[in-house]
């Protein structure tokens, strides 16, 4: 991979905006740089302090003259990064791009361009353009090297805790200016409620998002889809209002997505009934056969709505065989195979004209004309099956990865992603709780909550809320901002405590323990904050807050370091503090 050494000096004729910390460089904003010119200085930026208005940025490439830069207005034109080691203990690797953005990355120690990594054109040593296939364009060159548009960027709303956060409310909110809303996991184990004029719907498949009628709704090719519970809840919210009239028209699903069927369904309660039996516990799942076809999926047994669509004889075949391997594995297993067929076969010409090729709606959607779109997350970070609090977790990644592996899209193009945070902390099922309140207060906040669980019916345990646990979460999915539930459930307690910190064994310890027996018995350090013992669910903007509560939003921003701004939404759909600009 070709080095690029510079020293030329950046003069920036406008002014620095704002410079932030992140891994081991600095790096500074600047709104815009006048020339490139020649300059034989050794490099002499290595340091911590940013540069002043007018000031020179050297980074060191021979000292060949790069010529003039037009930035486009209102581009971020530099990033300037230091406190770093330098390529070749010399000078920055960087690739100066008229009209496109100058970034560079410090990978593996050595000060690297991003757009190098992406096989564009960057400088070699002798000063010439040089493109990944070898070939040299000649200095000249370099300044008409574009980079290829990126496309539209997707808004990413997840769950920071163990669910049931408010995601369906954030994600109706953010939905009614949106061109376009996604799932790109999980199945109808989640469970989503949205309230619209009053009238309250309930979403387990279908993205929440589709109650807006100039919505498209998107089910990605890592979705497990149910047809008839699919059918079921649209028929269910139709008979509720009129949100959802139309909604075959506003539903694409991917044909990639894969098939659970009924069997999926009662092998799960088999599974979960011989769990019981053998270990004295379950993993609480929902029953939604969402384990088992995951499995099978991972198996390379699954069905997917290509193969229903394709041919039925085929997909019968496969289906029986499919059902003859499960009936093996559970000789009490019931399957109504004939019966399954007949109902899947009537779904055919339903579906047909809803499902395309997933990876080039994406495509088109990303790098089509511009659009909104919102990707909404199922389940949670700590249900996640890689991160999560496992065995007790979910069967798909509900963190920020399973978005592009979800519905077959790169990285570049998510966005901001909304970090969902209820004001305490709830669960359901068994697994370890370390901020759980068996007592009044865990009754106090179950009861003012209504926490009972939106697909199982369950109630949902409580605590408070856990920072350690929402920074673990920020560690893997990188939140841009927080959208902070149920504030109002608060409202009647004289103080509130917050988890700030785990000890085992008398020691603190720096991360979130992966075993479940560890997470069990850590000893849980408290912060303990005044109450505001006043009414705040009619308050619409941050300022009409009381002063307390002010503070205990204050708080958490302070101790999560989330850049962006926080807003909050109460137990309706129109409490919202805040905005998400």
């Amino acid at each position: 991979m070709p080095v690029v050494n510079t020293r030329v000096p950046i003069l920036v004729h406008e002014f620095w905006e704002a410079f932030t910390r992140n891994g081991g460089g600095l790096f500074l904003r600047m709104r815009s740089f006048q020339k490139l010119s020649r300059r034989k200085d050794p490099l002499c930026h290595n340091s911590i302090s940013p540069p002043q208005p007018k000031q020179s940025i050297h980074a060191h490439r021979g000292g060949a003259e790069l010529g003039h830069a037009q930035p486009r207005e209102g581009e971020l034109d530099v990033i300037w990064l230091c406190r770093a080691p330098l390529a070749g203990g010399a000078g920055t690797q960087a690739v100066l791009r008229p009209r496109c953005l100058l970034r560079c990355a410090c990978v593996g120690g050595t000060l690297r361009s991003n757009r190098e990594s992406r096989g564009d054109t960057v400088m070699s040593d002798s000063g010439n353009a040089q493109s990944q296939d070898g070939e040299s364009h000649g200095e000249d060159s370099t300044s008409r090297v574009t980079s290829p548009s990126v496309g539209n960027r997707v808004t990413v709303v997840l769950g920071a805790q163990w669910g049931d956060e408010g995601k369906g409310k954030v994600v109706d909110l953010l939905a009614q200016d949106a061109d376009m809303v996604c799932r790109c996991q999980g199945g109808n184990n989640a469970g989503h409620t949205v309230v619209v004029d009053s009238v309250e719907y309930d979403f387990h498949l279908l993205p929440s998002g589709i109650i807006n009628p100039k919505v498209t709704a998107f089910i990605g090719n890592g979705v497990v889809i149910h047809l008839p519970g699919l059918f079921e809840e649209a028929e269910k919210n139709l008979r509720k209002g009129k949100g959802l009239e139309g909604w075959e028209n506003r539903l694409i699903i991917s044909d990639r997505a894969h098939i659970v069927f009924d069997f999926h369904q009662a092998v799960d309660g088999v599974q979960e009934q011989e769990r019981q039996q053998q270990a004295g516990k379950n993993l609480g799942t929902t029953k939604k056969g969402i384990g088992p076809v995951y499995s099978a999926k991972a198996a390379r047994s699954g069905l997917r709505i290509c193969d229903l669509l394709a041919d039925f004889k085929d997909f019968s075949e496969r289906f029986k065989n499919l059902a003859s391997q499960y009936k093996s594995m559970y000789p009490s297993l019931e399957i109504d195979v004939d019966g399954e067929l007949e109902k899947l076969k009537t779904y055919v010409d339903r579906i047909k004209p809803m499902v395309r090729d997933g990876v080039f709606f994406m495509h088109d959607a990303l790098h089509g004309p511009p659009k909104k779109i919102l990707v909404e997350g199922a389940n949670a970070a700590l249900l996640d099956i890689d991160f999560g609090t496992y065995p007790f977790v979910t069967s798909s990644n509900c963190t920020v990865g399973g978005v592009c592996t979800g519905l077959g899209m790169p990285p570049q193009n998510v966005g901001e992603v909304y970090g969902v945070v209820k004001a305490y902390t709830t669960r359901v099922g068994i697994g370890a709780f370390p901020t759980e309140q068996n007592n009044e207060t865990g009754e106090l906040l179950q009861t003012r909550g209504k926490e009972v669980g939106v697909t199982t019916g369950r109630k949902r345990r409580c605590g408070w809320l856990d920072l350690v646990l929402i920074k673990y979460a920020h560690m893997i999915n990188g939140f841009t901002a927080l959208a902070l539930t149920k504030l109002d459930i608060l409202d009647v307690l004289p103080e509130i405590k917050v988890c700030v910190a785990y000890k085992v064994d008398g020691e603190t310890i720096p991360h979130f323990p992966a075993n479940q027996e560890v997470l069990q018995k850590v000893e849980v350090q408290y912060d303990t904050l005044p109450g505001w013992k006043t009414d705040t669910s009619a308050a619409r903007t941050f300022d009409e807050l009381p002063e307390n509560a002010k503070k205990y939003v204050s708080y958490i921003e302070d101790q999560l370091c989330v850049p962006g701004k926080t807003f909050t939404i109460a137990r309706t759909h129109f409490s919202i503090l805040g905005s998400l600009c």
